[in-house]
């Protein structure tokens, strides 16, 4: 399973921000921007910017997630009753990628992608290899029982730069993680700050 570093660390020092809070991030080194004019002296943002920035840190936060993909996501969670903001997040969070990620079976986002894409995980006991599979409240996701002893798997549990939330009922004894309840912006453990309201503000325009 190839590791796409160059992606993850070019969406970081676009942002500025090391929106996944690893360690290794070159946020954490250079602070400022990629290339020749990357230590210029950065002008203040307009409204519409700091929209754009919301939404591309969000969007990137997910990893390989298309525009037309998200935007497919806000348009279901405009739809839905409630803040559209908080609708877009339990949405995000519903993502089979996500919530391998949120367990701890892989280290990163884009991993969490190749690990369902290659076909390593079930839902109640169905495999299902597509990243984008809506999880619903209750649903059993696991390890296929010949993937168990891939060493990422043990590497990723062993991390201590993050935790698994409390909405994600999980058993690493038997690699198994359920979703409890649709989480909030306020549950949700980013490294930095989202402002999904930003991101509401920009496809409103």
């Amino acid at each position: 399973m190839s590791k796409r570093h160059s992606q993850k660390h070019k969406i970081d020092r676009r942002l500025g921000e090391n929106i996944w809070g690893r360690p290794k991030s070159p946020v954490n080194a250079r602070s400022y921007g990629p290339g020749q004019h990357g230590q210029r002296r950065k002008s203040k943002l307009s409204d519409f910017g700091l929209q754009l920035r919301a939404k591309q840190k969000l969007k990137g936060y997910y990893g390989s997630i298309t525009e037309k993909a998200f935007r497919r996501t806000y348009d279901e969670a405009v739809r839905m009753k409630g803040d559209t903001g908080e609708n877009l997040i339990g949405l995000l969070e519903r993502r089979l990628d996500a919530i391998v990620y949120r367990a701890k079976f892989v280290a990163t986002v884009f991993a969490a992608r190749q690990f369902v894409n290659h076909g390593h995980v079930t839902v109640n006991g169905k495999r299902v290899n597509i990243p984008s599979y809506r999880v619903k409240v209750g649903d059993v996701v696991e390890v296929r029982e010949r993937s168990k002893q891939m060493g990422i798997i043990a590497e990723a549990i062993a991390l201590a730069e993050r935790d698994v939330p409390d909405y994600i009922d999980v058993s690493h004894d038997k690699l198994t993680a359920s979703l409890t309840r649709i989480p909030t912006l306020s549950d949700v453990p980013y490294p930095v700050q989202m402002e999904p309201n930003l991101v509401v503000e920009f496809y409103s325009r």
